[in-house]
């Protein structure tokens, strides 16, 4: 048994010196920046990908934390700026400092900021014995498929620190623990209060590294029967980044009052009855952090995934069902977005496993571990959770494997040498699936040029203060380029905003008008107000109405409308056509039970016609001059032929053919190589109509038209 334990114990005296390790840090830091590279020499040619000779971002929720440091750099406020965010505040920063453009700050800075992960897995194998090991496992954790994914160029978001910052916490609580230091214990309540800054999510890891530091304690106090007096009083700094409610200036305060306070009586502190204190720190723990924390858990909507929200007694949407990266994952594809291939997953679990036997303290990072596992039923997203430490797992694997084979070299010096390079050619093997993976990865940029160059014309005709109509993918897009205020956005979208958008996109032009213009009144009332925002609500209390079930035909009626300073633009790109029955099922539901109102919608880009016989790719068989749809084995009646395209000069051109007084309506884009089949729903929504067909019914008034981006303004 002992001799297990020293097989399995890391003694890399050596590779422990500072001057090894931050060589370490510095190779594995070039490492994964060198192959984000990659992605920019892929796309370099792909000019539609860059504006103003800059390739643009591919995470649409970057621009959100764009708009704020361009308003900061430029001294200003626009429309739900974060101004205050730590990611707007250091983008601008360093767009300040390095006199670089922010389009450049923006595309680079996750890349470099997300390479900064080796610096904490790396200081993780020193404290455990060996540097080696973090170095092997920081080759793997810069670059690992869903990492690399979430912080490579262009990826612009808080993830590029929400993995670091965490993984440096668990560092700092690991130092802490073995040196046993007060001089120290500063340092990881210090790393958590920021990181809880930059993302406030991060407060359940945060939480979960006080839970296993405790029962690491209680495992010392029990099973070692060690003095545990200074790790309780290192559990008392890891609760004050939890306290809520107050700001993170006072938590900074607290724990330099605390820290400094014990430097100075800590000879009395020693008088304290070290058999209670660590129930002491338990209890108020418990009174201050744990129950207020596991009554917010369980009403995430990660646990509580119901089709609608609930608003007193209207049923909306519910967004999380339509976001792919928080929609349920399988096996396979956790498996490879962790460690990029089934045997780099499964080394990861046994060699994690291995390292907690050996060092019980690596359990401070359990919690990152779990949430990355969660990923199953949370979303894709959390998989980078669990990437550093599955990766220290593989690390300390390959070096067990290579520590076994050097026995059998006779020279000592050949055997030591040995280890090492059997132990870096294995993880070679387990990082190349990650490696192949950066290479065939092309992450299109969120918008195009065609669409950029629409959205700045727009800025040069309109106010501030004036609000774009669009699905919130696109708003903080618009917000950046255009400078607009917009309705929806990848933060504010939750069921009671998205519906009365829905409802404007889907719904014929006068009723999508009159939502539009009320929507805009109850945005600006509630946004001063700061009441909580409910369309339906709102709407049946101003005119009078009864019941839900009156509001869309009331809507779809000429109203009396609020007066508005605003203008309304309409910004309505191509690529919306690709979501848009998503975007219609926010509004397509019965608002008293939540039931979702089914409607036809196929489209497709590849197909195949013989004389008056399409075949679309998806399988549907349409017949042109019978006028009949075949679905599978079904015949369906053609209601409607439109056929719609631009002449040379740019002016539409649009053939309409009616077959039948029932069926389905097929439209022909042919300017676009585009099929649909629709029902009526979506082919007399005012999408449909403004963007296929140009009808305004003196409604709307063209603005813009470009086959790409096309944007009118709403007649008031």
């Amino acid at each position: 048994m002992k001799e297990i334990f020293n097989f399995l114990t890391l003694n890399d005296e050596k590779s422990n010196s500072w001057k090894i390790t931050w060589f370490f840090v510095l190779i594995a830091y070039v490492f994964s920046v060198g192959l984000r590279f990659i992605y920019i020499e892929t796309v370099d040619k792909i000019k539609l990908f860059y504006w103003h000779g800059q390739l643009m971002i591919n995470n649409p929720d970057g621009y959100f934390y764009a708009q704020g440091a361009r308003d900061i750099l430029e001294k200003k406020v626009g429309y739900l700026a974060p101004v205050h965010t730590l990611a707007s505040q250091l983008t601008a920063f360093f767009a300040s400092f390095l006199h670089l453009p922010l389009d450049t700050v923006i595309l680079y800075i996750p890349g470099f900021l997300g390479s900064l992960v080796v610096i904490p897995v790396v200081l993780i194998g020193r404290a455990l014995g060996s540097s080696f090991v973090g170095f092997l496992a920081a080759l793997l954790s810069g670059i690992a498929w869903s990492y690399y994914h979430r912080t490579m160029f262009g990826y612009y978001d808080t993830d590029m620190l929400v993995v670091t910052l965490p993984t440096f916490a668990v560092w700092a609580v690991l130092w802490s623990l073995k040196n046993k230091d007060l001089k120290f214990f500063f340092l990881a309540p210090i790393i958590e209060i920021f990181m809880l800054d930059w993302h406030g999510g991060l407060y359940n890891i945060a939480n979960g590294i006080f839970i296993m530091t405790f029962i690491y304690v209680l495992y010392l106090k029990f099973i070692k029967k060690e003095d545990v007096f200074k790790e309780s009083l290192f559990l008392l700094f890891l609760i004050i980044p939890l306290i809520p409610s107050i700001s993170s200036l006072l938590k900074y305060f607290l724990v330099f009052i605390l820290w400094g306070g014990l430097f100075i009586v800590k000879d009395n502190v020693k008088k304290l009855d070290k058999n209670y204190f660590l129930w002491i720190v338990l209890a108020v723990y418990v009174i201050l952090i744990a129950f207020p924390w596991i009554e917010a858990i369980l009403h995430t909507g990660y646990f509580n995934r119901n089709t609608e929200i609930e608003m007193s007694d209207i049923h909306y949407f519910s967004v999380v069902n339509t976001v792919r990266e928080a929609g349920h994952i399988g096996w396979n594809v956790m498996v490879h977005r962790i460690s990029g291939s089934w045997i780099g997953l499964i080394l990861g679990v046994i060699g994690y496993i291995l390292l907690a036997i050996r060092y019980p303290v690596i359990l401070i990072s359990l919690p990152m571990v779990v949430l990355g596992f969660f990923a199953m039923r949370g979303g894709l997203r959390f998989t980078i959770f669990a990437v550093p430490f599955m990766a220290l797992g593989d690390a300390y694997i390959v070096y067990l494997i290579g520590k076994g084979i050097s026995k059998i070299f006779i020279n000592e010096i050949v055997g030591k040498i040995s280890k090492y390079i059997i132990a870096l050619i294995l993880m070679g093997g387990i990082i190349y699936p990650n490696y192949k993976q950066i290479v065939v990865y092309i992450m299109p940029t969120v918008l195009n040029k065609n669409e950029v160059v629409v959205l700045e014309k727009l800025k040069h005709i309109s106010n501030r203060n004036d609000f774009a109509m669009s699905w919130w993918d696109y708003g903080y897009p618009i917000r950046y380029y255009a400078d607009v205020k917009t309705f929806v956005d990848g933060g504010r979208h939750s069921g009671n905003y998205d519906f009365p958008v829905s409802f404007a996109l889907s719904r014929p032009e006068l009723a999508s008008r009159n939502m539009t213009v009320l929507d805009a009144y109850y945005t600006d009332l509630t946004d001063k107000t700061h009441k909580k925002f409910d369309i339906v609500k709102f709407i049946m209390k101003k005119y009078h109405i009864k019941s839900m079930d009156e509001v869309e035909p009331f809507l779809s009626h000429k109203i009396s409308l609020p007066q508005i300073k605003e203008n309304i633009y309409y910004v309505l790109p191509l690529r919306m056509f690709n979501i848009f029955p998503t975007v219609s099922v926010f509004s397509s539901l019965d608002l008293k039970t939540g039931k979702v109102h089914q409607h036809f919608y196929a489209f497709a880009n590849n197909f195949i016609k013989n004389g008056a016989i399409v075949k679309l790719s998806d399988g549907i068989i349409l017949d042109l001059s019978k006028g009949v749809i075949f679905l599978g084995n079904r015949s369906i009646p053609m209601k409607k032929l439109a056929i719609v395209g631009y002449r040379k000069d740019g002016s539409l051109m649009k053939e309409i053919k009616n077959f039948n007084s029932k069926g389905l309506d097929v439209i022909y884009l042919a300017s676009y190589h585009k099929w649909f089949v629709v029902d009526d729903f979506y082919y007399n929504s005012t999408f449909f109509q403004l963007f296929i067909f140009q009808n305004t019914q003196r409604l709307f008034e063209p603005v813009i038209i470009t086959p790409y981006v096309k944007i009118y303004k709403l007649v008031k």
